[in-house]
Formats: structure tokens, sequence, C-alpha cells
């Protein structure tokens, strides 16, 4: 009998030795997700907000909202000095959001680039076609006369395309969640 009892006390000790080991292991690998999800959140919470701010960029950069902007700063300007604000204003605020590209897709910030560069392109090729006497007002009345055109402008095309991957990112953390966090 003390055989018998010999082995059951250590078949006991080692099955309780185990799951204490596989409570801690569980324990460690909860740990382990909640940490990862941690990181995926903030990442995720990175990439909204820098979609926010590129979408905030596009609508400061529109033509009609950045001529109505900007024509407030210095109503009697002339037009050259209008034109120099209306790009110095674009640059500063390409600047500012600059650091933004990490967070989006290469096609993404190609578009955002592209909507600055033609943004500037029509400003200087409408500003180019007034005469050396022309005001800020009609510097900003041709601008806005072009913005009503509705292929004028990329920003609700570069806006759509932002909120399609701000939602892909929003579907793939969700996923995250279901899938990898419970």
């Amino acid at each position: 009998m003390n055989l018998e009892l010999t082995i059951l006390i250590v078949g006991l000790a080692a099955a309780t030795l185990a799951l204490v080991w596989l409570i801690a292991e569980f324990k460690g690998m909860k740990e382990e997700i909640r940490s990862r999800a941690g990181i995926n959140n903030e990442a995720m919470k990175l990439k909204l907000q820098a979609f926010e701010r590129l979408t905030l960029f596009t609508e400061r950069i529109a033509l009609a909202g950045l001529v109505t902007r900007v024509s407030e700063e210095n109503p009697a300007a002339n037009a050259a000095t209008f034109h120099n604000s209306l790009i110095q204003t674009i640059k500063t605020e390409y600047d500012y959001n600059v650091s933004q590209q990490i967070y989006v897709s290469p096609e993404v910030w190609n578009a955002i680039l592209k909507m600055k560069d033609q943004n500037i392109f029509i400003i200087n090729q409408l500003a180019a076609g007034l005469p050396g006497n022309a005001t800020a007002l009609d510097l900003g009345k041709v601008l806005l006369q072009y913005s009503l055109n509705p292929n004028a402008e990329l920003s609700k095309l570069v806006q759509e395309a932002i909120s399609y991957e701000a939602k892909k990112v929003l579907d793939a953390g969700n996923q995250y969640i279901v899938n990898g966090a419970n």
C-alpha cells in the first residue's frame, strides 16, 4: 500500500504542478494579448488621428475655403500679395501635416501631394492671367468661379480616398478585437 500511496501522492503533486504551470502560462498569454491589443489600439488611434488631420488639411487647402480664409487676413491686398499669401498658406499647411504620411498608404499620400500641387498650379495660372493692377478681390473671384466647376478640384476625391482607408483601418481593428483579443 505504501507504494500505491506514494505513486498517488507523486501523481497528485505532478498534476498540481502541471496545473499551476498551465495557469501561469494562461495568465502570461492573457497579458501578452492585452499588451498587443494596447499597441494595436494606440497605433489605430494614431492612424485615425492622421486621417482626421489630413482630411482637415484637404479642407483647408481646397480653393474656396482657402480663398475665403486668406482674404479675411488682408482684404485690401493686391492680387500679387494675395497670390503669395495663398501659396504660402498651402505650403505652411503642408509642412504642418507632412509627418502624417507615415500613417497612410502611398496612394493616399500621393493623392494629397497631387491636390497640393494642383492647387498651387491653378492659383499660379489664374493669377498669371490677371492684369498687373488686379486686386485680391479680382483673384479671389476668379479662383472661386473656377472652384465652382465640379471637376475643378481634387479635394472631394482625396477626402473619399482618406475616408476609404480610414474605414479599412477601423475594419481591421474590429477584426483584430473579434479574432485576436477575445
